[in-house]
Parts: C-alpha cells; sequence; structure tokens
C-alpha cells in the first residue's frame, strides 16, 4: 500500500467518491469527522460499505479510542462486515493493540469468523506519553499489527504547541515523532505510514514530503484529499532508474550467493543493499 485515503464514514457521497479514487485503501473514520449525534448512523453506514466493497481493495475503520465507550459499539457494527483492518487513534503502547486484540477475537468468535483476520493500525503519536511507548509495540502488539502511522495535530494540542510547522517543514519535536514511528515501524518489522499532509491545495508540498517521507523508508503516506491519491501514488512507487538499479543488485547477488558484496559498473555492493534493493522491487509490484 502506498496511499490510505481517509473517509467519513457517514458521508455516502465522499465514500462513493473514495473508493474511486485510485487509493491503496481507505480508511473509514468513525472518530473526528464523524459528530457524536452521527455516530449511531455512521457505523451502520459503515458497516454496509464495508460488506459491498471489501473485495474491491483493502477498508479499515478508525474506531474512537479505547478511552472512550463508543469503542466497543463501533467494533461491533463493523466487525461482522470484515474489514481488513482497524484503525486504532490515541494509542499509547503495544498494550493497547493487545487490549484490541482481545475484544477483536471475541467477536470475530461470535460472528463466527476465522480469529485474528482483522489486522489493526494504530496512530502511535497522538500524546507525549506515547513517544515514550515506541519500542513496545515490537514486543507487545501482536500478530495483527500491520502498520503504524504517525500524526501530528493531537500532538501539537497535547504539547501545547501554536503550530507543527515552520517554514513547510515539521519543527524538530514533530519531527522527532515521525523518526521514532518510522524506527518504530521498522523494528516491529511493518509498514511505517506517513502522516496526512493537511494543505490539500498545495500540491507541489505535498509531493515533496511524499517523496522525502519515501526516501527515509516509510512504505506509504495517509491522504485527507482524493485529490492527494495520484501524487502519493506516484511518489511511493519507485522510477525507472531506482528499478534498473533494484534488479541489477538483485542478479548480481543471485549469480554470486555468497558474496558479502558484488561489483556493479565499477561500484561495489554489500548486503545492506541487496535488502534495499529486494524492498524496492517489491514496492514496485505492490504498485
Amino acid at each position: 500500500m502506498r496511499s490510505l485515503l481517509f473517509v467519513p464514514a457517514h458521508d455516502t457521497r465522499k465514500l462513493a467518491k473514495g473508493i474511486e479514487s485510485g487509493a491503496d485503501a481507505l480508511i473509514l473514520d468513525l472518530e473526528d469527522s464523524v459528530p457524536p449525534a452521527e455516530k449511531p448512523r455512521a457505523r451502520d453506514s459503515c458497516a454496509a460499505f464495508v460488506g459491498e466493497h471489501r473485495q474491491r481493495l483493502p477498508l479499515f475503520v478508525r474506531v474512537n479510542a479505547l478511552a472512550t465507550a463508543m469503542i466497543l459499539d463501533d467494533l461491533a457494527a463493523v466487525v461482522r462486515a470484515q474489514p481488513y483492518g482497524v484503525m486504532l487513534p490515541k494509542c499509547t503502547g503495544g498494550r493497547d493493540v493487545a487490549r484490541l486484540d482481545a475484544f477483536l477475537s471475541a467477536l470475530e468468535a461470535r460472528e463466527g469468523l476465522p480469529v485474528g483476520a482483522v489486522r489493526v493500525l494504530p496512530i502511535v503519536t497522538e500524546a507525549a506519553a506515547a513517544l515514550f511507548a515506541i519500542g513496545s509495540y515490537a514486543r507487545e502488539a501482536g500478530p495483527r499489527l500491520c502498520g503504524m502511522l504517525w500524526g501530528g495535530e493531537d500532538l501539537a494540542t497535547d504539547v501545547g504547541a501554536s503550530a507543527n510547522r515552520a517554514d513547510g517543514r515539521y519543527t524538530p519535536p514533530f519531527e522527532l515523532a515521525r523518526s521514532l514511528c518510522l524506527f518504530g515501524a521498522t523494528a516491529a518489522r511493518v509498514a511505517a505510514v506517513d502522516a496526512v499532509y493537511t494543505d490539500f491545495r498545495d500540491p507541489g508540498g505535498l509531493r515533496d514530503e511524499a517523496r522525502a517521507a519515501f526516501v527515509a523508508g516509510f512504505s506509504a503516506k495517509a491522504a485527507i484529499h482524493p485529490g492527494q491519491v495520484a501524487i502519493i501514488n506516484e511518489a511511493f512507487t519507485p522510477g525507472e532508474e531506482a528499478l534498473r538499479q533494484a534488479s541489477a543488485i538483485v542478479a548480481a547477488f543471485a549469480q554470486e550467493p555468497g558474496a558479502g558484496a558484488v561489483s556493479i559498473d565499477g561500484r561495489m555492493f554489500d548486503r545492506p543493499h541487496l535488502t534495499a534493493a529486494q524492498r524496492v522491487l517489491a514496492q514496485a509490484k505492490q504498485g
């Protein structure tokens, strides 16, 4: 997956646009974008949409946080529709994912579904305290964990920051949160997903940020508008030159499987280069 598009679960017009947007996955939102009075209708709409479209592309459902009383109602409504995964907001560490796993397992068993089928994608940086638990996902989250997403908006509120960017770039505290998400996801051997670019009228800024995220090692980026999807997909699809070099490295090591390094056009490439090349080829297949 390269692009994950947030769509309000109660807005049928936006749901219809989302499914045709070209996004690799959708995140049907039951949390921030749905007013409290609309939550029950949003759950029903979300479950119906998942049941109808889950074969077309991966559908995640962002439920309300564990600290709320709403998450159990969210899960009870949508698990029977068999979403690809659940996005857990306000996640404070791997133990939260393990706690969610227990809820999901009970509901899957009740519905006669394979236990463990629903994946979990937590948002891991929405509170300052959560940053100190990034390493816990590798130890405690369990097999449902399929990725980690970072976000800077709620974190800015938590720390009292008046902004999380200056001159178009994240300020140091938020760059740290972004980096910790990348390192934590790598340690847990799951996808690192970059935060949304909130100014959907700035395609140039989005393109630059998405390309930088891809170069840094992120696997995907979240989007808040269908117009952002094509830019993200392009940024996270390896170019022809990168594919050519990756293919050459893999082929060279295939010819010398015991080698610690190989020479290609006068340059030396060692085993870490092979790992990176294999990742590039895998990303190309996903695109």
